[in-house]
């Protein structure tokens, strides 16, 4: 009969391979963000993070799905911060236009100049050759602003038929011009009074076709 240590990990040996596993994610995001996937070797990455190229594949199996994994987990802490403005800005029985202005304006301060959101931008748009995410696998923001949309329907806040398509107008009157303020080298900032004007300006043109 197999014993208990033969089966199952000691927490000693878990919390160890939890700790490696994070140093090899840690080290694989910042080369592949600062190298592209294809100059990236996993003899590099396992340097970075201090252990051998085995464990590396004893852990994730390629290079490939390493950079998975990666996706994943900047995609996840995005997710978890739009979702958190979501929750403190878009809350019920607030002024709308109030509630729209505070929820692009945060996203556009906190979560466009984030490490996570320039990380992922890096990995997803600047190398092409890079592997992709199944489709749909980025877009778990965009659902969770698709159900707030839907609930503001549901409670007369606005006129939505398709929440989906009012998420991409919204994104594109305000978040995407903001968007491409930030990368512009003449805007100076997030703080940029530019930005303010951009968001305000897009929940004005959002509210009159939404309401």
């Amino acid at each position: 009969m197999a014993t208990a240590r033969a089966t199952m990990q000691t927490p000693g040996r878990r919390q160890r391979s939890e700790s490696k596993q994070a140093a090899i994610l840690d080290a694989a995001e910042a080369l592949f963000a600062s190298e592209g996937y294809e100059l990236t070797s996993v003899d590099a990455i396992a340097v970075r993070a201090k252990v051998s190229k085995r464990t590396i594949y004893d852990h994730f199996g390629d290079k490939q799905t390493l950079f998975h994994s990666v996706l994943v987990r900047v995609g996840d802490s995005l997710t978890a911060t739009v979702r958190q403005v979501i929750d403190e800005e878009l809350t019920k029985g607030r002024d709308l236009h109030e509630a729209l202005t505070a929820f692009a304006l945060r996203l556009a301060t906190e979560a466009f100049p984030s490490s996570d959101y320039v990380t992922f931008r890096r990995l997803t748009s600047r190398w092409q050759s890079a592997p992709r995410l199944p489709e749909g696998a980025d877009e778990h923001p965009e659902r969770l602003l698709e159900e707030r949309f839907a609930a503001l329907a549901a409670d007369g806040e606005i006129r939505v038929a398709d929440p989906r398509r009012a998420v991409q107008h919204f994104k594109a009157l305000t978040l995407l011009l903001a968007l491409d303020a930030l990368d512009d080298e003449s805007a100076s900032s997030a703080g940029d009074p530019e930005i303010s004007a951009i968001i305000a300006d897009g929940v004005d043109v959002f509210l009159r076709a939404y309401r």
